[in-house]
């Protein structure tokens, strides 16, 4: 499989963490720039993940471009934004990254 496409899921993936933060800011629509960048992070983030999906099984893409979205935010809304970080939670991160690498090794 090429490299290139493990390198456009994992941008994917962070981009989808850049959708999904954006959220947070989109104020009812209000907030143009949170609009914009929410647009802009989901667009790429769906491309990367169809372009990945080319060469990648898709249910292994899909797989892999959620868990890098869901972490990723996670781990932003625990830096950034106050959300509750407890050892659990640390535990099911590291289990996710994890899985994550495990699919990855499978290929």
């Amino acid at each position: 499989m090429a490299g290139w496409a493990w390198a456009a899921l994992l941008a994917g993936g962070i981009c989808e963490a850049g959708f999904t933060t954006a959220l947070r800011h989109i104020d009812g629509g209000r907030n143009l720039w949170a609009v914009a960048g929410f647009v802009i992070a989901a667009l790429a983030s769906m491309g990367l993940l169809a372009l990945a999906g080319r060469h990648i099984a898709m249910g292994t893409a899909y797989a892999v471009w959620a868990g890098i979205g869901a972490g990723a935010t996670a781990i932003i809304g625990m830096a950034f934004y106050g959300e509750p970080m407890s050892f659990a939670r640390a535990l099911l991160l590291i289990g996710l990254i994890g899985c994550i690498a495990g699919l990855k090794a499978l290929g």
